[in-house]
């Protein structure tokens, strides 16, 4: 087994760096988050690094990278207060991963790249009109995460969109059954399938 100290690391190229140790965490959901500036121009990023905080009361966090190399997303959130994040099915995948370029502040990311823009009833926040497992997020907070400059944002879950078919009976949502995808590292994706669900673990 090949050995990589810190040093070692440190000495690497920055992009053989990035690729590496984006791919050490293994397997990544990957979404597209929708946000408006306060001039009402949309945007919308890919984010691979959503995660569940808790149920009850309903929390979702992400990291935003330094404002410095991504300032859209977050200064849109601090703004308005309101985004949204759309799971990426295998349909689209090109297209969301585009929006992982620099656009200007005033380009919409769902002109450049194809994606249709949709607005929901009361939405403060654009939806993808293709993704099938969609919800709006109201910021609780936001969280410097000092050693590197990023920040972790919470956000509640106000309302969801989702097709019928994917929720089982007992609130299992059987995703792949969405073509939703996952990511590894920078650049790549993959396709999902169910290995096994078990029984809650007892002693």
């Amino acid at each position: 087994m090949k050995h990589y100290s810190k040093e070692d690391i440190l000495c690497w190229e920055r992009f053989y760096r990035a690729n590496f140790i984006n791919c050490l965490s293994g397997f990544k959901s990957a979404s597209l988050i929708g946000t408006t500036n306060l001039d009402g121009i949309p945007n919308l990023a890919i984010f691979s690094n959503i995660v569940h905080i808790g149920a009850d009361p309903a929390l979702i966090g992400f990291i935003n990278r330094p404002i410095k190399a991504a300032p859209h997303t977050i200064s849109n959130i601090e703004s308005t207060e309101w985004y949204t994040i759309n799971h990426i099915h295998i349909s689209f995948i090109e297209k969301a991963h585009q929006t992982s370029a620099r656009y200007p502040q005033n380009d919409s990311e769902f002109e450049k790249t194809g994606l249709t823009i949709q607005w929901k009833e009361n939405s403060k926040a654009p939806f993808v009109a293709e993704s099938k497992i969609k919800y709006l997020m109201k910021l609780v907070e936001i969280i410097p995460i000092k050693h590197n400059a990023s920040f972790f944002i919470i956000g509640s879950v106000e309302d969801i969109y989702i097709e019928e078919e994917i929720v089982k009976e007992d609130g299992y949502l059987q995703i792949e059954k969405a073509g939703s995808i996952t990511s590894l590292g920078i650049d790549a994706y993959y396709e999902t399938n169910l290995l096994s669900r078990f029984a809650y673990a007892k002693p």
